[in-house]
């Protein structure tokens, strides 16, 4: 027999392990606050929704199942908030506190404005649709991630991760995708320092990458109809298909493949470790 829904509405918790366990419940406009300083208010949650309400203390919502939060604020000091869950939607959500996300299963976001270091580490099926996420190594070992209309800022993101769709995104970012497996960006700006480096079948399409020394030490990489600004030092020791728009200012050492764009400044091979036996293509007439 199907439990009836208890609701609670304009209600305030404090105490430790307040609604521990709770089953088919929905939060409407409550808040999780007070001097009692208490954690893990709903720990072990079972058909959760939480719909406007504020979160100001630590680790709300662990090891739940199909929990759905709407419009919900969780501030600064409400840390690792989200961890062990499976089943979770967040919408037009604000998450603010570190650790926000980790080791969660089939996550939806939409419309979420996060600002959290640490951000969803070693998730899988995760989807994020027009969000803009502000963090540090965010998605570090995630794997099955699917992102259209993210606006992401911050160092070392996507590190490690595997199965990764990317579309329609704006990401400013350092050392981005170190060591990522089967990752395809579509229609995108990829924007920073170290891009991709030690990736495996990285595949950027109708991207514009910025930023010194991209794509270097590659395996199985392509880009298609890309363009790139600023970018030097291009591909070393990477085995690339490439297909440029425009300009690249130079490339160095590219292992193999087939590099080709409307000119290029300098085609550098210096001191190469490995062989060099890459096609270097210019359609102005460099070539090499």
């Amino acid at each position: 027999m199907e439990r009836e829904q208890k609701i609670l509405q304009n209600e305030r918790f404090g105490q430790e392990r307040a609604l521990y366990h709770a089953q088919n419940i929905a939060l409407k406009r409550c808040r999780f606050e007070g001097e009692e300083d208490g954690e893990s208010a709903l720990k072990e949650g079972r058909s959760v929704l939480a719909e406007e309400c504020y979160f100001d203390l630590r680790y709300p919502f662990w090891h739940d199942t199909d929990l759905r939060a709407v419009r919900c604020e969780l501030t600064e000091h409400c840390r690792a908030a989200l961890w062990y869950d499976r089943g979770v939607v967040l919408e037009d959500c604000a998450l603010n506190g570190i650790k926000a996300l980790r080791e969660c299963r089939g996550v939806r976001m939409r419309g979420c404005a996060v600002r959290s270091p640490e951000f969803g580490w070693r998730c899988r099926d995760v989807s994020v649709q027009d969000c803009g996420v502000e963090s540090e190594y965010a998605f570090l070992e995630s794997r099955g991630i699917r992102a259209e209309g993210l606006r992401f800022a911050g160092k070392y993101s996507f590190q490690y991760v595997r199965d990764v769709r990317i579309a329609r995104s704006e990401l400013q970012t350092k050392d981005a995708f170190w060591h990522a497996k089967n990752v395809t960006v579509t229609d995108s700006v990829l924007d920073g320092e170290y891009l991709g480096w030690y990736s495996e079948r990285l595949t950027l399409i109708r991207c514009t990458i910025r930023g010194t020394q991209p794509l270097c030490y590659c395996r199985g990489l392509r880009l298609v109809d890309c363009t790139m600004e600023g970018c030097d030092l291009a591909f070393e020791c990477s085995d690339v298909h490439a297909d440029v728009r425009g300009s690249i200012d130079s490339v160095k050492n590219v292992r193999s493949g087939r590099v080709t764009a409307d000119s290029i400044g300098e085609i550098l091979c210096v001191d190469p470790v490995r062989p060099v036996r890459a096609r270097i293509v210019g359609r102005q007439g460099k070539g090499a």
